[in-house]
């Protein structure tokens, strides 16, 4: 390829896009869709998976933006291109500590749009002025409003574990989105995204008249890309990245796969999505990277998963729900996964129609390793640095044989880590952390391995050798090594031509750390 195209990267402007000639995915077949059924809609989706790109080219088609929609699927259909007052409030890029964050950040934005259409009132209710501006904006331009409102929740989202300035935002939103019921007369559409569902019985009781199409399958990609759209519009980029990490095309195609694809968003799981942000970064680097997480995890999320001694495993294995899990989620609930769904951690993976219940699971290699690498020190007892493990000394330690460093290594972050007072729950973050480990040390790595007549804890698969792991709590090592061999777990391996090392392991919840293990070579 002689010369590298334009990547929307961090571009989240439909026009800018249009004008620096920027690679962009043809949606505008859903904005004909959405304009001509009805009005107001609500769209979950993760963060970084263009909600702000959808809402801003719904901005330029409500302005009359004709030139920017040439040769778009949209120019096809659309002849009219009528102007409208389009009311655009934005809630991203901005920290909201206090109620009094959320009122300036919407004052701002009144602000602007009165200096245009006129100042009705000089009350300092937000809710009272966005009501008067509608009304203001309807009788100067003769044509009804376009309100459009980008990460409504992300206020609230910041004080999910503060519910005194939670609630305070609750009621200052639920005022102003209000006026999208009690003004619909003057209101031509009305389009809000967010990452949470919202709770009918909360910000929008009122407002019962919103089309949530989050789960709709005629809009499962309407944000993200498609295997269709990946393989007909980054051509280009496919083949440099394949020539620049010296694989095929096919071999290309199938580890952006892996590492970038598998959301689905409705019923639907035969159309995946992947992940645009990622996606565009890795065309861009070159490298099939972790780029997602680099925006930052919600530590609100990871928090209510140590709080409730989460079933960690159950993330990648499936989690099987109903479809009100995923359509609504209450901010002062306890239960992470359906957080964990609306946030991207999980998506869904099948649908069984008889029951109305969905499986959920983690969508693809990036969430998968990102998301252990920061539960592992939350399980390590190092909430606020995940410096403390790294990982890749762990494989450099298998791979050369050396299984005591190796088991020194887990020993040494259990004796320095904060000690617990519950029993309980140290049985379970030792659980948790050692499983975690052998996860993030790659693809040749399996827990719960169905061997002989038993299940082994952990399997890991080296050039040199097979290891064989079983842990026990309170008991002896060689309590382990017994039930390796009369389980005969490296059955299994014997015609496989490696060496077979059986590592057997006891935890002592006394000492709070690993007190005896045996290596044995079979």
């Amino acid at each position: 390829m002689s010369e590298r195209r334009n990547l929307p990267i961090g571009i989240q402007t439909f026009e800018e896009i249009r004008i620096k000639n920027c690679v962009y995915i043809d949606k505008t077949q859903f904005v004909e869709k959405l304009v001509r059924v009805g009005k107001p809609y609500f769209l979950s989706r993760p963060r970084r998976f263009g909600k702000s790109l959808f809402l801003s080219t719904l901005k330029s088609y409500f302005e009359g933006r004709k030139d920017l929609f040439e040769g778009l699927a949209l120019s096809e259909t659309e002849t009219e291109w009528k102007k409208y007052p389009v009311l655009y409030f934005d809630f991203t890029g901005k920290s909201y500590d206090s109620v009094e964050d959320l009122i300036e950040k919407i004052d701002d934005s009144l602000l602007e749009y009165e200096a245009i259409y006129g100042k009705r009132t000089e009350s300092k209710d937000v809710a009272i002025r966005f009501r008067n501006l509608i009304k203001a904006a309807f009788e100067k331009t003769g044509n009804q409003v376009v309100v459009l409102v980008d990460e409504y929740d992300k206020p609230l989202l910041q004080h999910v574990l503060n519910s005194e300035v939670e609630d305070k935002i609750r009621s200052v939103l639920k005022g102003f989105y209000g006026n999208l019921k009690s003004e619909d007369q003057y209101i031509r559409f009305a389009f809000i995204t967010g990452v949470t569902r919202f709770d009918k019985v909360s910000i929008f009781s009122d407002l019962n008249n919103l089309n949530d199409i989050s789960l709709n399958s005629d809009f499962t990609s309407v944000c993200g890309i498609s295997q269709t759209e990946l393989e007909s519009n980054f051509v280009p980029e496919i083949v440099f990245m394949a020539e620049e990490n010296e694989i095929s095309k096919e071999e290309c195609l199938a580890e952006l796969k892996k590492n970038y694809d598998g959301y689905h968003f409705s019923q639907d799981t035969e159309t995946d999505v992947y992940n645009p942000f990622s996606l565009m970064n890795a065309f861009f680097n070159n490298s099939f990277g972790s780029y997602w997480f680099s925006t930052g995890t919600p530590t609100f999320l990871t928090k209510m998963m140590l709080d409730v001694q989460f079933d960690y495993e159950s993330l990648e294995y499936g989690i099987d729900v109903d479809s009100r899990s995923l359509e609504e989620y209450r901010l002062n609930s306890s239960e992470p996964v359906p957080m964990l769904y609306q946030t991207g951690y999980l998506t869904i993976k099948n649908y069984e129609k008889e029951f109305g219940s969905y499986t959920i699971a983690i969508p693809n290699a990036e969430v998968k390793f990102g998301l252990y690498k920061r539960l592992l020190p939350l399980y390590a007892g190092y909430p606020n640095d995940d410096k403390k493990i790294e990982i890749v000394n762990f494989l450099k330690e298998l791979r050369a044989g050396k299984v005591n460093e190796f088991m020194e290594r887990i020993n040494k972050i259990f004796a320095s880590a904060p000690k617990k007072s519950n029993q309980k729950c140290y049985e379970l973050d030792c659980q948790a952390f050692v499983w975690l480990i052998f996860k993030l040390m790659g693809e040749f790595v399996l827990c719960e391995v169905q061997n002989g007549r038993g299940r082994s804890d952990a399997v890991v698969w080296e050039k040199s050798a097979i290891y064989i792991f079983e842990f026990k709590m309170d008991k002896t090592a060689q309590e382990a090594m017994n039930q390796i061999n009369s389980k005969d777990y490296p059955i299994a391996y014997k015609s496989d031509g490696h060496k077979i090392v059986k590592v057997a392991v006891n935890y002592s919840s006394q000492k709070e750390q690993l007190d005896d293990w045996i290596i044995e070579e079979d």
